[in-house]
């Protein structure tokens, strides 16, 4: 069967096609000689599947779109709190090229707007690094989210750095009050190389897909950053990288996402997709006209608005029942779908309340397609306090969601693969364990509490 989704593109971007308001940006040469007809669109999915439509091969520099990319790779490298001691993460409200400072530090309001993505730049590698060594470490790293290796253009590098009289005066301010340390003329000549890496709308969508997926390129498998980085990134993008519009941004279409003069445009749903456009004819906010109309029509076609979450938590537990026979009968707790810490909740209440006289239970995930490191705790602490209560626990796991289970103190799980082997009376005697099953019984951990680190 041909898949709906090219097929969905091709029509969304026959919608928009015929907006012909916006230009290209001319403040730099180079850029005013791009097509202005082109238009393409990209979906990219957390398993590494792209669909597209149009000019997704079309090459373009990155510019602005490189802003959140170049944010993480300084946040892997140096640490939140050197990070966040030069940036901050404050919406400006302002154009992208302001000199937005805060008045009494000097340090950019967020990374997004040009005064912090000129100090980001300067912040990746390790301290000391050689201009030409830094710049080259950010080119990888966004080779990295791309999953192949990007290079610069340089025609375009020349081209902003002949009229980079804003950014150097930037940079300069910056230097005043020590947010920089080097030479102002060698870090707006790093940050221009890197507004200038060759791109297509293909490889934005990856690169977008890789934050989606948690820092993990879906195609590569690399990890590029963890997934604190990654949060602290999209949550950036979503209150700053429309820049002035981030507000319209926020409320008609919902997804966290950067724009940049060249026409591109991403966006990311964390652990859905990766979204990318491209056209370059702009709005006076240096957004993509077209690319705008079609991010308003994904957004409202899909629901893929980050505060339109369908409601999860009461659906978690399928079943609540008793199996098994009058001489072996078995309390089963049936969990499903993806189980963060509101359907923990629901499962922890749910056998709260339950009262039932029944001596086995078994936590069957066999219906569960992820747990969050929460809610792997609450169902482990949900385990131990089964087992203080006399019960014996068993946890149906085929897919290992939750690897070497570990209830702590007290606590005493057995782990099967199939319900089958509980429902079953075992012929050595002992209810509910399969032969050759070794029960995990570890009575020096201490209790399982939600704010501590994973267990297992």
């Amino acid at each position: 069967m041909h898949s709906v989704i090219p097929d969905y593109l091709i029509e969304a971007l026959a919608d928009v096609a015929a907006d012909v308001s916006g230009a290209p940006a001319d403040y730099i040469p180079e850029l005013a000689t791009a097509d202005p007809d082109c238009l393409g669109a990209v979906f990219a999915t957390v398993d590494g599947t792209i669909y597209g439509a149009g000019d997704v091969d079309t090459e373009f520099t990155i510019q602005s779109i490189s802003k959140p990319f170049a944010y993480a790779l300084a946040l892997s490298d140096r640490g939140f709190r050197p990070v966040l001691a030069k940036v901050g993460v404050e919406p400006s409200g302002e154009a992208f090229n302001e000199i937005s400072l805060e008045h009494d530090t000097g340090r950019p309001r967020n990374p997004m707007i040009n005064a912090g993505a000129i100090t980001t730049p300067s912040l990746t590698g390790t301290p000391g690094l050689d201009p030409a060594a830094r710049v080259a470490r950010v080119i990888d790293g966004l080779s990295a989210f791309a999953g192949r290796q990007l290079s610069v253009d340089d025609a375009v590098c020349r081209s902003e750095m002949e009229h980079a009289y804003r950014n150097l005066a930037i940079a300069n301010m910056l230097r005043s009050h020590d947010i920089l340390t080097e030479d102002p003329h060698a870090v707006v000549d790093g940050y221009v190389r890197q507004c200038s890496v060759l791109v297509t709308a293909r490889d934005l969508g990856m690169m977008a897909a890789t934050l989606a997926n948690g820092g993990v390129n879906p195609l590569s498998g690399e990890r590029v950053v963890d997934e604190q980085v990654v949060r602290q990134v999209l949550s950036v993008m979503a209150t700053c990288g429309m820049y002035d519009a981030a507000g319209d941004w926020a409320t008609q279409v919902g997804i966290p996402a950067k724009s940049g003069v060249a026409g591109g445009l991403i966006g990311a749903l964390p652990g859905q997709l990766g979204i990318a456009t491209f056209s370059p004819r702009l709005d006076v906010h240096g957004n993509s006209v077209r690319g705008v109309a079609l991010f308003e029509r994904f957004s409202s076609d899909a629901g893929l608005h980050v505060m339109e979450v369908p409601p999860s938590a009461p659906s978690v537990v399928r079943s609540n029942r008793v199996d098994g026979t009058a001489s072996h009968s078995v309390r089963v707790i049936q969990l499903q779908g993806g189980i963060r810490f509101a359907g923990a909740e629901r499962i922890v209440r749910e056998v709260a309340e339950t009262v039932f006289p029944e001596t086995i239970v078994a936590l069957d995930l066999t219906m569960v397609y992820s747990l969050d490191d929460v809610a792997r705790r609450m169902i482990l602490e949900v385990a131990r306090r089964l087992t203080l209560d006399g019960h014996d626990v068993h946890l149906v796991d085929p897919e290992s969601l939750i690897p070497d289970p570990d209830p702590g103190e007290g606590g005493r799980i057995i782990v099967v693969t199939d319900l089958q082997e509980v429902l079953r009376p075992s012929p050595q005697g002992a209810p509910g364990v399969a032969s050759g099953e070794v029960p995990h019984d570890r009575a020096d951990v201490g209790s399982v509490a939600i704010g501590e680190e994973s267990v297992g």
